[in-house]
């Protein structure tokens, strides 16, 4: 799919991740990521850096294959994806994920 803008790729995002289970797998991917990365400039041991990328990619690409059943908007929008990916995270994990959500149409789940 083409989209024109960042806004238009947001709503597409989330309804990409509409599972509830998707979203937490994939903030889950995306925390740990962070800290492998931050462990490996604080350590600068270099080899953790593949390792965030394989775990932060991992969870979420586990939650399209094995929740969601679909492909994930990383192979069509990386930077967009990437970027959405901390967005959701942070929205989930301050409790401000929900409106947005509704504004995607994208009914309440457990």
């Amino acid at each position: 799919m083409a989209f024109a803008s960042y806004a238009e790729f947001w709503p597409f995002y989330l309804r990409q991740h509409a599972d509830a289970r998707t979203r937490r797998l994939h903030a889950i991917g995306t925390l740990a990521g962070v800290i492998l990365l931050a462990a490996a400039i604080v350590t600068l041991t270099w080899w953790l850096l593949p390792l965030a990328l394989v775990v932060g990619y991992g969870f979420a690409w586990a939650s399209h294959l094995f929740v969601e059943h679909n492909k994930p908007a990383t192979f069509g929008h990386p930077l967009w994806s990437f970027a959405s990916d901390f967005r959701m995270a942070w929205l989930l994990l301050t409790g401000r994920l929900e409106p947005e959500l509704r504004k995607a149409q994208i009914p309440p789940r457990p």
